[in-house]
């Protein structure tokens, strides 16, 4: 047994023999920062997992779906010619390459000492054929000869979504751990020769100094399990490097993940890998021809998100593989779902996406899974959901509600079955209970929100359509009726004149936006007049067609949010949700905790308003606007959810229009990229609902 403190949190120590007792299930479990420069999977469905890279090493890794993670971190542990024992995390400078000019999810990450001792590198891929992940490693002295160095793998399994419930084992040169349904196997070529397995926290890691103690084939006991295994070096031990691949397989027992290992490493690293490559290509093949300055940034986004849709419960795309902040105090057990979920408000907007890009058969899947999933029996939709439909979230939100019903009619499926079995009802749901919802965009406030009042006014707009087509004229007519009176009286319910102006606000708690009600900011971030609140939603007018881009609302409301919630980054311009947001960093730092955090600026916000640009005809604007989104882009061309939002910085890490510890990389935010990259090549937006355009803008179909 050893001892392995804060392996994910950028420290690991090692302490004495008599420190105080552990728990006997190990230390707490912590998932590593959601600042991924990394994702990959294959392009094929017999291949069901999923990797993240972080900060130079392996982080989650998904099976057997892409909201099941089940791994912490795989790092490599070196011990010096002294006896020191480092950790790549703490003790190396870390940058990552992408392989194959980004046209395909293939990634190498490059460690070098801080001592400038020694260089590693890592490339990742995912067998194509079965549920294994191969890492091929490369550690070269750059000093001492490279036989003075003790190399081991550390291996952090977290199966099922949890740290504290894994056993694990060795069996001949192989790691083993389960728990439950779900099983790893970790192996290397050449080898492991010393392997252990123990609990986090639980005895000495000095003990790495004179090699592994033996844990034989002894089942640890439950508990938040780590391994080690150190491989050989026959037949590839030059006097400078020390190469080896490890495969790390799953299965639904540990005979089925070793097996399946066995397999994968029996292949040539490089025919995988040139397979994992292939089918990556084929697909980036087919995607539209833009800009060459924007072209890798176009690719990886459009990868990224056909990665993100699930490989059982086809048409499920998850919001993004990490968890913010590293999800709190710990991830012991599987109650934390991080942004690996499916919210209908982000998969419409990676759906269009998709049908923006060609590719409406991966859009028609999601708008199928919408309906035949997630939708409830009474037409309405979970605030989010497992993969497989269950419900995480509690809250109705009629945007959510309204954009399948948008998205259909985009889709052209507008058959009887569609109509009457999710259009009508859904539509119905919004009659019933529009127009103010239980929350609004941002998942915070109940009241009447422009943006979803801009979708519930679409969506029955786009709802009538298909109506009619279906011979129901009388539900048409209602649902006409009803949009007709929400889009005439979306003014007088959210915009306020009583502060020296005309503009609309976040959102009005009852319909009357000048009383001066008072709102609570989630997260702790105050009580405020709501007349104080703005935010950018009223955008989602111009952008489904229901107002113009220069309505003189709509220009009053820009000139104030531009004053209050606008930022000029390195980057360019961009903006918070809304003002005395509070769910980002805290001020020192620190990660958000639920009570004292600082909302940061959303690079997706930046998008939006490049958007409105080109629907407003400035397509200078517009494009200087998608330029900035590239920019917030990290070096694994991952667009994150939030950037930080000052040139002052109380952290290294945090760097001025650099993306914080949200959500990395989010869905949203890709989506949004190749959505403005591709509407600034079409010189429109696409995604502007024609029935909706023709009636409020008197725009004619075929002009749109």
């Amino acid at each position: 047994m050893f001892m392995l403190v804060g392996i994910n949190s950028s420290t690991l120590l090692a302490q004495a023999t008599n420190n105080p007792a552990v728990a006997s299930q190990g230390d707490a479990a912590h998932w590593l920062g959601a600042a991924k420069n990394g994702f990959g999977t294959s392009n094929t469905l017999r291949s069901k997992v999923w990797f993240t890279l972080t900060e130079g090493v392996l982080s989650e890794v998904f099976y057997p779906t892409v909201d099941m993670p089940c791994v912490q971190s795989l790092q490599i542990i070196i011990v010096t010619p002294e006896g020191k024992v480092e950790t790549e995390i703490r003790d190396t400078t870390h940058t990552l390459t992408i392989l194959d000019d980004a046209r395909s999810l293939s990634f190498q990450q490059e460690n070098r000492a801080l001592s400038g001792a020694y260089l590693i590198r890592k490339t990742y891929v995912t067998d194509p054929q079965r549920s294994v992940l191969l890492v091929n490693l490369s550690f070269q002295s750059l000093q001492p000869p490279v036989s003075a160095y003790k190399l081991y793998v550390y291996y952090d399994p977290s199966l099922n979504n949890s740290g504290l419930h894994d056993s694990g084992w060795s069996k001949e040169d192989a790691l083993l751990a389960s728990e439950g349904d779900k099983a790893s196997a970790l192996i290397s070529n050449p080898a492991f020769v010393e392997t252990s397995s123990g609990l986090l926290g639980a005895s000495d890691l000095l003990a790495l100094r004179s090699g592994l103690p033996k844990t034989a084939n002894a089942i640890m006991s439950v508990g938040n399990v780590v391994q080690l295994g150190r491989p050989g070096t026959t037949d590839r031990l030059d006097s400078h490097a020390i190469n080896f691949t490890v495969a790390l397989g799953f299965g639904a027992k540990t005979d089925l993940a070793l097996k399946n290992a066995r397999a994968s490493l029996r292949r040539n690293f490089s025919a995988v890998q040139s397979e994992y490559e292939s089918s990556w290509n084929v697909y980036s093949n087919r995607l539209p021809v833009v800009e060459s300055k924007y072209r890798r940034q176009f690719r990886m986004a459009a990868l990224v998100l056909k990665g993100l849709e699930d490989k059982t419960f086809r048409g499920a795309m998850i919001a993004s593989p990490s968890t913010p902040w590293g999800g709190g105090p710990n991830s012991n057990e599987a109650n934390t779902t991080g942004y690996h979920a499916v919210w209908a408000r982000d998969l419409y907007q990676v759906a269009i996406a998709f049908d923006a890009l060609g590719d409406r058969a991966t859009a028609l899947r999601a708008l199928d899974y919408l309906f035949r999933v997630q939708q409830k029996p009474d037409g309405s939709f979970p605030q989010n959901s497992c993969v497989d439909g269950r419900p995480i979230g509690g809250s109705s939100q009629l945007d959510e509600v309204a954009f399948p019903l948008i998205l259909a009619q985009q889709l052209g499926r507008t058959d009887r079955l569609t109509w009457s079995r999710h259009i009508k009802p859904a539509a119905d749901f919004i009659m019933s209970k529009g127009p103010a919802t239980e929350q609004e965009r941002w998942e915070e406030k109940s009241g009447y929100s422009p943006a979803t009042l801009a979708a519930e006014i679409a969506g029955l707009v786009c709802a009538a359509h298909i109506a009619r087509l279906n011979g129901d004229r009388q539900s048409a007519r209602a649902y006409l009726k009803t949009a007709d009176d929400w889009k005439r009286n979306v003014e007088r319910w959210t915009v306020t004149n009583s502060k020296g102006g005309q503009y609309y606000l976040r959102v009005t708690q009852n319909d009357d936006p000048n009383d001066g009600a008072r709102i609570e900011i989630n997260s702790g971030g105050g009580v405020y007049d709501e007349r104080e609140i703005v935010d950018g939603g009223f955008l989602e007018l111009v952008r489904l067609g229901i107002k113009r881009a220069n309505d003189p609302f709509v220009l009053q409301s820009l000139a104030v949010v531009d004053r209050l919630i606008k930022v000029a980054t390195p980057a360019g311009s961009a903006w918070y949700r809304y003002n005395h947001d509070a769910y980002g960093e805290r001020a020192d730092g620190g990660h958000y905790d639920g009570q004292h955090g600082v909302g940061r600026l959303w690079a997706l916000l930046t998008g939006e308003r490049g958007e409105y640009e080109l629907a407003f005809g400035d397509k200078a604007a517009a494009r200087g606007h998608l330029e900035t989104m590239m920019r917030f882009a990290n070096d694994g061309l991952m667009i994150p959810e939030q950037v930080w939002d000052r040139a002052d910085s109380p952290q290294p890490a945090l760097r001025f229009a650099a993306g914080t510890g949200s959500a990395t990389p989010l869905a949203w935010s890709m989506a949004q990229f190749i959505r403005l990259t591709l509407n600034l090549h079409h010189g429109r937006n696409l995604e502007t609902p024609k029935r909706v355009a023709a009636r409020y803008l008197k725009v004619s179909r075929k002009e749109k």
